[in-house]
């Protein structure tokens, strides 16, 4: 094989595995596992051929034997984690580096060992302090320091790459529990000084500097990171802006934090060394990469970037359903907009106490795109000080097609109002389960659960109290719930929509553009119009989660978009 990967199940594996198979290598995965498909199945999702690789199974906490033979060998394997006994870190980050050390040096035709390491390795002196450091951090001193000494005595062609927070999809640990935090409402102050530096690089940079390393001379080692990363403050600065939460003024000093309870700061005790104001050696490191015309992307973009990515996944916790995703200006709001904003055949417009992720499961039977916003101030979007109109008429400004307007429940209401003031907008409009013709008490009224309350609710709970099945879509809408102020804006909401309902009725008669309205037989209009209705048997309030195939043929029977 041209290379083989250790660890290439990991964040930095499967990325590099991809990087060298684009590049027309053929690569051997060693993975623990070979039952497990979740290396070709990544692969597989982001349009990597798989032609050239050949997975295998290796342990390499074990001595090594029975593999194929590589030109170039690569260990992105490691046990990254904070809490680990001292004996389960060494295994991997110490007798594991070496049991690679000795196999690859037995290579008879081996070029490179490149080994990845870590950026703190260059703060220590003397003999790693388990105590002091904790297993994660002190292994990877140690390993650092026996895999040099080791490939000096063998005369092995090494390259250690030290990288330092690699950020990109995927990547929920470290810095990404921070930002959580954040996103959360939990980060009354950040940890550390005015003056902490914890520099990133991203994962598309670094699996391309890995792979340029194996052509360039041996004995050098380089420290991977963005020098011009913004100080800690200001890096969070840039993601709360940028996601439109509120960044902590205030700082922690580590030696205070270090003499607090655990239990009162949530800091653990081994995270904490990382937060320092030291520097790196870099210089080889930037060299290396001119000749090797490499680019490291703005740190301010690659972190707005890998915010939208967390948030979509929920920190780890979900699978986003449609992309492109992330954070727009829209009328004074940071919206989160899923799909896509050009050119989509239908608009989703989500009801209450819900967010886009509503419509994942009528999308499946949508054709072509879709652009599905969280509505402002509800769900992952901020508030804006402007109208809803307002928000939706500028949501709508870059959309070059004629889209099918689908709203549902409180939605159908600023909908009406867009497509009566911009007719030539829509191709048409359907309003799912509108309930300024319903019941005059929505779900979570009837339930009583509006209210402080709404922001305590689980996700079952919020499931029993709308009357719907457990799943992705209301884990995503209980998690949102439980974020500072979006369950009181959900409360405002409904009063709002309570408050709408006899202009809303009105607006009916003004509409020009083709309207159909869909509803549940267990959650019926109460008050006559003069459009098509069609009922979904059995369906309630929430028939795109309930009946999501029935309503996406009532959506084909309304039409598609058209060019403008």
């Amino acid at each position: 094989m041209d290379a083989i990967v250790f660890g290439a199940n990991g964040f930095i594996g499967r990325s590099l595995v991809a990087e060298l198979l684009t590049r027309g290598q053929r690569v051997a995965a060693a993975v623990r596992d070979d039952g497990n498909d979740a290396l070709t199945t990544w692969l597989a999702s982001r349009g990597v051929g798989t032609d050239g690789l050949k997975v295998v199974t290796a342990d390499i906490t074990r001595p090594l034997s029975g593999l194929p033979q590589a030109r170039d060998v690569y260990n992105a394997a490691a046990r990254f984690a904070f809490g680990l006994e001292a004996r389960e870190a060494r295994a991997t980050n110490v007798t594991g580096a070496l049991n690679v050390l000795e196999w690859a040096a037995a290579l008879p035709r081996l070029r490179r060992l490149v080994h990845i390491s870590g950026y703190r390795v260059s703060a220590h002196e003397g003999r790693p302090d388990y105590a002091r450091q904790g297993a994660y951090e002190a292994s990877k001193f140690e390993g650092d320091l026996a895999v040099r000494a080791r490939a000096r005595a063998l005369g092995t062609p090494l390259t250690i790459a030290n990288p330092s927070t690699v950020i990109g999809p995927g990547q929920y640990l470290g810095l990404a529990a921070l930002v959580e935090d954040l996103w959360n409402g939990r980060l009354p102050a950040l940890p550390g000084s005015r003056d902490t530096f914890l520099p990133i690089t991203t994962i598309d940079y670094f699996v391309r500097f890995l792979a340029e390393i194996p052509a360039s001379p041996a004995g050098e080692h380089h420290w991977v990171l963005d020098d011009d990363t913004p100080l800690l403050p200001e890096l969070i600065a840039t993601i709360a802006d940028h996601a439109g939460v509120r960044a902590p003024r205030r700082t922690i000093p580590v030696g205070l934090l270090r003499s607090l309870p655990r239990a009162l700061t949530g800091a653990d005790p081994e995270t904490l060394s990382f937060l320092s104001t030291d520097r790196y050696p870099t210089a080889s490191a930037r060299a290396f990469a001119a000749s090797a015309g490499l680019h490291m992307p703005s740190a301010a973009e690659a972190l707005r970037a890998w915010a939208d990515e967390l948030v979509a996944a929920r920190f780890g916790a979900a699978t986003p359903w449609l992309s492109p995703y992330g954070f727009h200006a829209v009328a004074g709001s940071r919206t989160w907009v899923t799909g896509d904003r050009h050119s989509p055949t239908h608009v989703l417009l989500h009801g209450l106490p819900m967010n886009a992720d509503l419509w994942a499961p009528l999308a499946a039977h949508l054709p072509g795109p879709i652009l599905a916003p969280d509505l402002p101030g509800l769900g992952r979007s901020g508030p804006t000080s402007q109208a809803v109109d307002a928000w939706l008429a500028d949501l709508m400004g870059p959309v070059r097609t004629r889209p099918v307007l689908v709203a549902h429940s409180a939605a159908c209401v600023p909908a009406l109002r867009f497509v009566v003031d911009h007719p030539d907008r829509v191709g048409e409009l359907v309003l799912v389960a509108p309930a300024f013709l319903q019941a005059p008490a929505s779900p979570l009224m009837r339930s009583g659960m509006v209210g402080p309350r709404l922001r305590r609710m689980s996700a079952a709970r919020l499931a029993r109290a709308l009357g719907i099945p457990e799943g992705a879509e209301v884990d995503s809408a209980a998690a949102d719930l439980h974020r500072r102020a979006v369950a009181r804006r959900v409360a405002a909401s409904i009063r709002t929509d309570f408050a709408e309902r006899r202009s809303a009725r009105a607006l009916l008669d003004r509409v020009t553009v083709p309207i159909r309205i869909v509803v549940g037989t267990s959650d019926p209009l109460i008050t006559a119009v003069d459009h098509p209705v069609a009922e979904i048997p059995g369906a309630g309030h929430y028939p795109q989660l309930t009946h999501p195939a029935l309503l996406a043929h009532h959506l084909g029977a309304a039409g598609a978009a058209t060019d403008d």
